[in-house]
């Protein structure tokens, strides 16, 4: 049991024996104290006045004194209007301390196999562009999101969906079939996902200047597009796609093959990873079955072009189009038969989707329809919205090859990590495989730190220059926090100081050592909220919050060169569970730390 859940429990025991009343937990308030107040922990005291029938400070006494009565590790209370500040002994916070260090796991709760199982779905690629920057966000996000789930006792299933059909792939398909001359990425020595990303840039330079010549011979936008016969050439593809004509769909596998493998190398240097893939070239037919069973039942209507809707105008929204006229696929049609593929795989609790927030209203509609077509899981399926991701100079665009390529990005912030290293000479002494090992790690731990630290549901400007600081609330500040704390243990090795991995009793603790201590506590709380909320953003900023609590205390409080050696002792302890920590927290949103910087 948690501090706060001992010290809640007794304050309902209170409420009980002084004003003879049972209380509901909910109004019961345990928190962490301001820092700008003296105490441990608060108890709120004026939901509890309708039950003693008292002043906040007459009530905050009264439960001040049956606690520090009940639970010897209260040292001292103070009563500030409706607030009551506990101070807890500093025994009792080097015993926290102690049981932190004892325990690997603290903060994480165990997996078995009747835990919940939650599958959560990121990255969800086109295989007609390489991932760029908007794509790292929804990795970084999803990968994260499933270690915290796995770290608060889920069960988790990491599954991503590529997008391998529809007309955009027919697109970069098209312009490789027409102006490609046979271009491979063996031929060209181009990365097959970013090879495919031309033609689509290109279909899409051909489509712009088509339409400009026909508004020129006085067609409207609108008229033009309708004659346009680049885009009717690639309807065509995706018809022929569909009922299986075999050049086309050997075309489509041979350019999707060059995506897969290229695809494979982005995740890996990225540090993702996935349990299972489906691919909508599999499941739009499942869903398109699922939808015409639909019809069948009444559950959507087809309209004289022989396309088929739901109407959810009733439920707030409007008409949904299901399947077109000529019987192809939407992204509906295709997610409702991910999700029926994905049920039948796996015994899911929780069903989480890692989507930015321009898909808000789909995955309405896609709850919606799931619920119609008579899936009792269909109304508990999470829509992790999250904002988009941006540069200083504005938002990018894949059809007009203005985005940041991911394998781009992720080399550029190698190569500055490189570079910042070496001006400040961190690594001296390395061998250059040991170096660059290093690099990577503080490149993407900056990286993935840096869009992690950012309320997901927020749009964000990413500075790749400015994440990579080794000042500031940065990944490479944390990490060099978590080097300095080795590097102390190698000192003390060298100086032979023995430590024994505990810390004595019995200490005064100087202020500093107390809030670290109780930082420290308090990382079992932000990892059950961040999975609660959904929001990797708590376990980074916390992160930031402890590596600075620590190079306050490293600056003021001398360790190796402190000659009290019970006081040292504590000390070292301290330093190998904050340590400890920032590798757990780092861990959590999938980046590493090095030993030395």
């Amino acid at each position: 049991m948690t501090t706060e859940l001992q010290i809640k429990k007794l304050a309902m025991e209170a409420v009980h024996a002084l004003y003879g009343e049972t209380v509901d937990d909910k109004l019961v308030q345990v928190q962490m104290t301001r820092k700008d107040q003296d105490g441990d922990f608060t108890v709120v005291t004026f939901p509890l006045l309708k039950f003693s029938k008292k002043k906040p400070e007459e009530t905050g006494e009264d439960i001040g004194r049956y606690l520090q009565s009940m639970m010897p590790e209260i040292a001292s209370y103070q009563v500030i209007k409706g607030f009551l500040n506990l101070t807890l002994s500093h025994d009792y916070w080097i015993g926290v301390l102690n049981h932190i260090f004892s325990d690997e796991q603290y903060g994480f709760v165990p997996v078995t196999d009747s835990s919940p199982m939650m599958m959560i779905e990121y990255s969800s690629p086109n295989t007609n562009k390489p991932l760029h920057l908007g794509h790292i966000r929804n990795n970084l996000l999803g990968f994260s999101l499933s270690r915290i789930a796995h770290a608060t006792g889920n069960r988790v299933v990491k599954t991503n969906i590529v997008n391998d059909r529809g007309i955009h792939i027919c697109k970069s398909m098209l312009a490789w079939h027409k102006w490609g001359e046979g271009a491979t990425p063996e031929s060209t020595g181009t990365k097959g996902d970013h090879l495919v990303g031309e033609f689509y840039v290109m279909f899409d330079q051909h489509y712009k200047k088509e339409l400009a010549q026909l508004i020129e011979s006085g067609l409207t936008k609108e008229e033009a597009e309708k004659q346009s016969a680049l885009m009717a050439e690639a309807r065509e593809l995706l018809r022929k796609w569909e009922a299986g004509d075999q050049q086309v769909v050997q075309m489509w596998e041979m350019m999707n093959q060059w995506v897969y493998a290229g695809f494979d190398v982005t995740y890996k240097a990225m540090g993702v990873d996935f349990d299972k893939i489906y691919y909508e070239s599999q499941t739009y037919s499942v869903g398109r079955d699922m939808v015409l069973e639909g019809l069948d039942k009444g559950v959507f209507y087809r309209k004289e072009d022989g396309s088929v809707w739901v109407d959810l105008t009733s439920d707030g929204l409007d008409e949904k189009l299901l399947l077109r006229s000529d019987g192809t696929s939407v992204y509906m049609t295709q997610d409702i038969g991910t999700a029926k593929l994905r049920f039948d795989d796996y015994s899911i609790d929780k069903m989480v989707y890692v989507v930015g927030n321009e898909q808000d209203y789909h995955f309405k509609v896609l709850s919606l329809v799931l619920d119609k077509l008579g899936f009792n899981w269909g109304k508990d399926l999470v829509h992790f919205s999250y904002g988009m991701v941006e540069l200083p100079e504005g938002k990018m665009k894949s059809r007009e090859g203005t985005v940041v390529d991911a394998d781009d990005l992720m080399a550029e912030m190698i190569k500055t990590a490189r570079d910042m290293s070496r001006e400040l000479g961190k690594l001296e002494g390395y061998s250059d495989e040991e170096a660059e090992q290093v690099y990577r790690m503080i490149a993407l731990g900056a990286l993935k730190y840096f869009i992690l630290k950012v309320d997901p549901r927020k749009t964000m400007t990413f500075n790749p220059r400015e994440s990579i600081d080794f000042n500031g609330n940065t990944g490479p500040f944390i990490q060099y926090t978590h080097a300095r704390i080795q590097s102390i243990f190698r000192k003390a090795e060298e100086k032979g100081i023995v430590w024994k991995g505990a810390a004595p009793s019995g200490l005064e603790l100087n202020e500093k050592e107390n809030n670290l201590i109780r930082t420290i506590a308090n990382f079992g709380n932000v990892v059950s909220e961040a999975s609660a909320m959904y929001s990797p953003a708590l376990v980074a900023n916390y992160m930031y919050e402890l590596a600075k609590e620590y190079n306050q205390f490293y600056h003021d409080s001398p360790i190796l060169f402190e000659e009290n050696e019970p006081l040292r002792e504590m000390r070292l302890t301290l330093c190998k569970v904050v340590g400890n920590i920032i590798r757990k927290s780092m861990w959590l949103l999938g980046a590493d730390v090095p030993d030395r910087m």
